[in-house]
C-alpha cells in the first residue's frame, strides 16, 4: 500500500438502497465485505441511517445512483454522506454510476433552474470530498464541483458486448447530434459506418424524428445513446432505420431508466438486442422484456475505487 492509501485509512465501501447489488459486486470483485450500515424509514418517510461499524479514519466509497425513485436517493445519499462525515471518515467519495437531476444541465428555456448545478452544491455541503461517476448526460456538469470528479466511460464494457454479437456492415447510429462524439468513438473502434438520426424535441418526453443522415441501407444498424426513458426517440429511430432499409436493428445504452411505456414500447419494436449496463438495476426490466441485455459496470467502478484509493492514475479508465 502507498503512502498515499494509508493517509486515507482502510478501504471501505457502503450502499444505500438504490442499487445493493452492484455494490455487492464491486466488493467482490476487490475482495472485501460490503459496510455494515442500518437503513430506514419513518412512517412519515423520513430516513433515518446509522452506521453499523467503525470509520474513523478510513477512506469510505458510498455507492448509491441517484435513480428512480430519483428524490429519494439523493436523498438518503446525502444523509450518508452527512453520516459518514460527522463519524470522523478521513475521505468520502460518493460513488454515483447514474447522476439523476443530470439532464437538467443549463438555463434553456425561462425561469428555469440548473437542478445539476443544485445537486452537486447538495453533495458537496453533505461532505462528498469527491465523486466518482459514469457516462455523465452533460460532460461540463464536472465543473459544476469544486472537489475532485472522476467521470468514466462505460465504452469498454459495451464495445465488448457489442463484439459478440454477429453483425455485417454494422453502422453505429446517434439518436442525435448530441451524441454524435460517443458514436463516432465506438464507431471507430469497431471500424464501423456512422449514421446520426435527425430528431427535433416537441414536449415533454416527446421527440419528432425527420430523416436519418448516413447509409443504413442493406446495414446492420446500431443505436447509441446515454440514457433510455420511456424510449420515446429509442423506438422512433428504430422505425426510422427501417424505413431507410436497414436490415436489422440493435441499440446499446449505458443508463437504463425505463420510465413509464419503455418496456412496452420496446417489446413492440423489432430490435433484436438492446444492451444496456447495470449503473441502475436492471434485472426487473430484462425479465420483462428478454431483449434487454445487461451488463455489468462493477469490474470498471471496483478498478477506478482501488487506484483512487491507492492514489494510482484513474486516466487509463477513462476510454
Amino acid at each position: 500500500m502507498t503512502s498515499h492509501a494509508f493517509n486515507y485509512g482502510d478501504l471501505k465501501i457502503f450502499s444505500g438502497r438504490a442499487h445493493p447489488g452492484l455494490a455487492r459486486e464491486i466488493c467482490a470483485y476487490l475482495g472485501i465485505p460490503l459496510g455494515e450500515l442500518t437503513l430506514y424509514n419513518f412512517s412519515d418517510g423520513e430516513d433515518y441511517c446509522q452506521i453499523d461499524e467503525n470509520v474513523r479514519g478510513a477512506d469510505v466509497f458510498v455507492v448509491q445512483p441517484t435513480c428512480s425513485p430519483v428524490n429519494d436517493s439523493m436523498m438518503e445519499l446525502l444523509i450518508l454522506l452527512d453520516a459518514f462525515r460527522r463519524s470522523s471518515a478521513s475521505r468520502i467519495t460518493a460513488v454515483m454510476p447514474y447522476f439523476g437531476y443530470a439532464r437538467q444541465d443549463k438555463k434553456d428555456k425561462p425561469r428555469v433552474p440548473i437542478a445539476a448545478k443544485l445537486m452537486a452544491d447538495l453533495l458537496t455541503a453533505a461532505g462528498a470530498d469527491r465523486i466518482l461517476t459514469m457516462d455523465l448526460h452533460a460532460a461540463q456538469i464536472q465543473g459544476f464541483f469544486n472537489i475532485p470528479v472522476d467521470h468514466l466511460f462505460a465504452a469498454p464494457v459495451i464495445l465488448d458486448a457489442i463484439r459478440k454479437i454477429e453483425t455485417e456492415e454494422l453502422v453505429i447510429v446517434s439518436p442525435d447530434v448530441g451524441g454524435l462524439t460517443r458514436a463516432r468513438a465506438i464507431a471507430k473502434r469497431l471500424d464501423a459506418a456512422l449514421a446520426v438520426i435527425d430528431k427535433r424535441r416537441t414536449g415533454k418526453n416527446e421527440t419528432e424524428i425527420l430523416n436519418v443522415v448516413g447509409e443504413v441501407e442493406g446495414k446492420d444498424a446500431l443505436i447509441l445513446d446515454d440514457i433510455i426513458d420511456t424510449a420515446g426517440t429509442l423506438v422512433q429511430a428504430e422505425a426510422a432505420l427501417r424505413r431507410q432499409g436497414a436490415r436489422r436493428t440493435y441499440a446499446a445504452a449505458v443508463h437504463g431508466v425505463f420510465s413509464g411505456p419503455a418496456l412496452e414500447r420496446i417489446e413492440a419494436s423489432r430490435l433484436q438486442t438492446l444492451l444496456v449496463t447495470n449503473t441502475i438495476p436492471v434485472e426487473a426490466a430484462a425479465a420483462k422484456c428478454p431483449r434487454i441485455r445487461a451488463l455489468s459496470v462493477a469490474p470498471l467502478l471496483g478498478e477506478a475505487i482501488q487506484r483512487i484509493h491507492d492514489g494510482a492514475s484513474v486516466s487509463s479508465l477513462f476510454v
